[in-house]
C-alpha cells in the first residue's frame, strides 16, 4: 500500500511538472517580444561620426535619427522636390552640398558627401535659431534647428518657434519623441559592445593592446569653429 501510494505521489509530481513546464512555454512564446531598436548600418558609421565631430550640438543618435526621419537611410530617396539620403532641395543644396569622398565634386546621392553637409547645415541653423525663444535649452535648441531643416530657417524665424505646420510638427515630434530615443539606447548598446571587443583584444596573451576597430571612435563631438557660420544670412529653405 505505502508503495502504491508513494507511486501515486511521484506520479502527480511529475505531471504537475509537465503542467508548469507547458504553461511556462506558452507564456513565451506568446509574451509580445521586443521591438527591434534602429541601428546606424555600419556602411555609413564611419561617416555619420565623423560628421558629428564637426559640429558640437549634434550627437551620433541625433544626426542618425534625423537620417532615418529623412529618408530610412536611401542614398536613392527622392520626394519630388528634396533628394538623397539628407533629403536636400536643389536650392539648398548648391548653398551647403560640399564634397565629403575627395572626389572633385559634391554629389546629394553619395552618402558621404550628403551627410556631413548636412551636419554642416543643421550646425549652421543652431547659430541661427539662437535668435528664437525657447532655444536656451538643448531640447528647444535641437527643436527648433530641425524645424528650421525641415521648413527652412526664415520660417522658425517668423514663427519665433517651431511654425505651425503640420509636417514640421510631426517631423520634429517624430525624430525627438521616437526615433532619438531609441537611437540613444541603440547607440548605447553599440559602445558597450565595442568596449567589450576592445577589452578582449587588450587581454589577449600577447600583451598587446589592438586599436579599435574603423568607426568606433567616440561619439562625443568636437567643436570646429569652420563648421559654424553665425554671420550668414539665413539660407533659402527646403522646400522649392
Amino acid at each position: 500500500m505505502l508503495t502504491r501510494a508513494a507511486g501515486l505521489v511521484a506520479a502527480f509530481v511529475a505531471g504537475l511538472a509537465l503542467v508548469v513546464a507547458a504553461v511556462l512555454v506558452v507564456r513565451h512564446l506568446t509574451a509580445p517580444s521586443e521591438p527591434e531598436l534602429p541601428v546606424v548600418p555600419e556602411a555609413r558609421r564611419p561617416v555619420v561620426e565623423a560628421a558629428v565631430r564637426a559640429c558640437t550640438p549634434l550627437s551620433v543618435p541625433l544626426l542618425a535619427a534625423q537620417i532615418d526621419a529623412e529618408s530610412g537611410w536611401r542614398p536613392d530617396a527622392d520626394s519630388g522636390h528634396a533628394q538623397g539620403i539628407s533629403q536636400f532641395s536643389p536650392v539648398t543644396w548648391k548653398e551647403w552640398g560640399q564634397d565629403g569622398d575627395g572626389d572633385g565634386k559634391a554629389n546629394v546621392w553619395e552618402p558621404r558627401d550628403a551627410i556631413p553637409s548636412q551636419a554642416r547645415y543643421m550646425c549652421h541653423l543652431y547659430e541661427v535659431v539662437k535668435a528664437v525663444p525657447g532655444s536656451k535649452t538643448t531640447l528647444g535648441a535641437t527643436q527648433l534647428a530641425l524645424a528650421a531643416y525641415n521648413a527652412g530657417p526664415n520660417a522658425v524665424l517668423r514663427a519665433r518657434g517651431v511654425p505651425k505646420i503640420l509636417e514640421t510638427q510631426d517631423y520634429v515630434d517624430k525624430i525627438v519623441k521616437d526615433l532619438l530615443p531609441k537611437y540613444r539606447e541603440s547607440e548605447e548598446k553599440y559602445q558597450r559592445s565595442e568596449a567589450k571587443h576592445t577589452s578582449g583584444a587588450s587581454a589577449s596573451p600577447s600583451g598587446s593592446s589592438s586599436a579599435p576597430p574603423s568607426g568606433s571612435s567616440s561619439t562625443s563631438p568636437s567643436t570646429d569653429p569652420s563648421a559654424t557660420a553665425p554671420g550668414d544670412s539665413p539660407p533659402a529653405t527646403r522646400r522649392p
